[in-house]
């Protein structure tokens, strides 16, 4: 009981020593970055529509692979770790967040080889990423199933 009270008394004696989070900059840095992250996807995908005549339908998955690769190849060169350093939940925009943690676990663990060291560490955060997207639509489609036959 005593050791409780002092843990309490030292987390209130600390408190007035701690920083105070900016949390209106860091919001409007991620809006920022998330932002313009989101922009450019917009002006890729206008480019794969209007240059290279694409209609809006199918230039969507060209435009995916286009920020995928833009997000890996930045992560390659330390590009995307400062910026996400600087715009924090702003660079974790999806698909750019998602190709920067499966490039910076490939980049991490190529020391141990292309199987045992690229292969198997880039899919651990995004392996269950994967799962939890694929078992969330098959529930969410057998709920919409249900749904259509009631109504």
């Amino acid at each position: 009981m005593a050791n409780s009270k002092m843990k309490d008394d030292y987390k209130n004696q600390i408190k007035s020593y701690q920083p105070k989070p900016p949390y209106v900059l860091n919001c409007l840095k991620a809006f920022l970055i998330g932002g313009f992250i989101c922009m450019v996807g917009q002006g890729i995908q206008n480019f794969y529509i209007n240059v290279l005549n694409f209609t809006e339908k199918d230039a969507g998955n060209p435009t995916a692979g286009t920020l995928i690769l833009i997000s890996a190849l930045l992560t390659g060169l330390g590009v995307y770790d400062k910026l996400g350093q600087f715009a924090g939940a702003g660079s974790a925009v999806p698909i750019t967040g998602f190709a920067n943690s499966m490039a910076s676990a490939a980049i991490e663990h190529r020391s141990e080889g292309i199987v045992l060291g690229v292969a198997t560490n880039m899919f651990k955060l995004a392996g269950s990423v994967i799962v939890f997207g694929v078992v969330a639509a098959y529930i969410v489609g057998i709920i919409r199933y249900f749904y259509g036959l009631v109504f």
